[in-house]
């Protein structure tokens, strides 16, 4: 017996000490990153060996970040843009959800099928596709142009059909005989019962809007639409980026904050939200 608990407390040994050579690897470029951001400019360009230490944090970097370029129109951009489009994303996948889990219609599987064969596309003929589109609408350098092609996700479709499917028939069987419409029971039952999948289906396009940079560069060439990752590479391609790297990382970090704050509040409905939509029953 104690032979096994040595072996035992040997292999939690292991897996802790793997666990924080891990954490250390992940978590190194974000120290770095906040580090170079509150050292000043003259102490970064003197350092022939690079230092994991500052005697002298400053935050100058921070209002540089703002004061030379227009880093707060970007942020600006970047909300309007992710508050838009996951909102009209939830407002088309949820019925889409609701239709293949609950209703029943001809051809339905077959239209599913058509669906999920659809995430088989190469990224870059739907790009390709969408951008041929918006510019004979003319509608580049316009929020409708960055908005519209990402209103809509077969994956996410997918992801809460499936937790609706675990949702009981006899809930549903029980509203109609009440004579509730498939609306109202959609919104009464079937969206606070999949509030934790729903929440991660928000949480997650949030994410990737906030950090989209291929369709906003192809759109985009007026400053005043550009979204923060696009901010980012005009700084550096500007040469302030290049002249100035502590206040470059400081709008990385700045950047970068709303996401890792997101992610630390709800981490545990994005993990709930996951596990549930992937099973049934």
């Amino acid at each position: 017996m104690n032979v096994e608990k040595k072996n035992s407390r040997i292999g939690r040994a292991f897996i802790y000490f793997f666990l924080v050579l891990w954490a250390i690897l992940v978590l190194f470029p974000f120290y770095w990153m906040l580090l170079t951001s509150v050292k000043t400019q003259a102490a970064f360009n003197s350092e022939i060996v690079p230092s994991f230490w500052t005697p002298h944090p400053t935050l100058e970097n921070y209002a540089s970040a703002f004061t030379t370029v227009p880093l707060g129109r970007y942020f600006l951009n970047t909300v309007i843009f992710t508050v838009a489009t996951t909102g009209l994303m939830m407002l088309v996948i949820v019925p889409a959800a609701f239709a293949f889990a609950r209703l029943e219609f001809k051809g339905k599987n077959a239209v599913f099928a058509l669906f999920l064969s659809l995430m088989m596309i190469p990224t870059e003929l739907v790009i390709i596709t969408n951008y041929v589109t918006i510019v004979n609408w003319n509608m580049r350098n316009t929020y409708a142009g960055l908005i519209l092609p990402s209103v809509t996700s077969v994956f996410y479709i997918y992801l809460l059909k499936e937790n609706f499917e675990s949702i009981p028939d006899e809930l549903y069987k029980a509203a109609k005989v009440d004579g509730t419409s498939d609306l109202k029971y959609l919104l009464k039952v079937m969206i606070p019962i999949a509030q934790p999948t729903i929440v991660t289906i928000i949480i997650l396009k949030v994410i990737e809007c906030w950090n989209s940079y291929v369709w906003p560069r192809l759109i985009t060439y007026d400053q005043n639409y550009f979204l923060v990752s696009n901010g980012i590479q005009q700084i550096r391609e500007s040469g302030f980026g290049r002249e100035n790297t502590p206040a470059m990382m400081a709008a990385v970090v700045v950047i970068s904050v709303p996401l890792i704050a997101l992610f630390l509040c709800f981490r545990k409905k994005i993990m709930a939200g996951v596990s549930r939509g992937g099973t049934k029953g």
